[in-house]
């Protein structure tokens, strides 16, 4: 009692995954800024924790701090480190009235060469320098 079971021969997967594929490279291009924009969710959530922890700091000593350590701000581990962190991030400017901290991607998420840019400053609002 030989039953055959039905399925799918070579041809017919492989005409499948070369529609698939097909798909994603028409799909792909519409999906870069949505990615993009999901990825600077990390730089402007952690430059508002470094507009806390300066804020923090500057009630405490009446200026701004360059240092993370003197704001007690950890700053994460990026994907070059083996991290999970795809910007970097640096206090650019810090005195007794104000400061500047900046994000910078470390990868270029859409392949144009341009890489995001984001900024904050003693009034902690976000601001895109560079988009990416």
């Amino acid at each position: 009692m030989n039953k055959k079971i039905p399925s799918f021969n070579l041809q017919e997967m492989l005409i499948v995954l070369a529609i698939i594929g097909i798909l994603l490279l028409i799909a792909l291009p519409n999906l870069m800024p949505l990615i993009t924009k999901a990825k600077s969710v990390e730089a402007q959530t952690q430059l508002k924790a470094i507009y806390n922890a300066e804020k923090q700091y500057y009630f405490m000593y009446s200026k701004y701090s360059s240092d993370f350590k003197e704001i007690d701000f950890e700053t994460p581990k990026s994907i070059k480190e083996q991290g999970n962190s795809y910007y970097t991030y640096e206090i650019i400017q810090s005195g007794t009235i104000s400061f500047k901290a900046r994000a910078t991607a470390q990868t270029d998420f859409n392949g144009n060469g341009i890489f995001n840019v984001w900024e904050i400053d003693q009034n902690g609002v976000p601001k895109q320098i560079t988009n990416d």
